[in-house]
């Protein structure tokens, strides 16, 4: 799948400035990150143990109790 986006540069705008624009689009798209992620070939087993130790590791953050800053722990 290609996908192809243009940034067009104005009139009197610097490069810089279209560069920074067009680094900011493919970072909100999430381009690079896709392409590292997919860079190396990753066993099935180990996208499923990757995303398992993710699920933990947010169930144990969500169910981790906030200290009192009263008690000065």
């Amino acid at each position: 799948m290609i996908i192809i986006r243009q940034i067009t540069v104005e009139e009197g705008e610097p490069l810089e400035k279209a560069i920074k624009r067009f680094k900011r689009m493919v970072e909100k798209e999430g381009i690079i990150r896709e392409w590292k992620r997919r860079e190396y070939f990753e066993k099935p087993s180990t996208i499923k143990n990757r995303k398992q130790k993710a699920l933990v590791r947010k169930l144990m953050k969500k169910t981790r109790h906030p200290r009192d800053s009263k008690s000065g722990y």
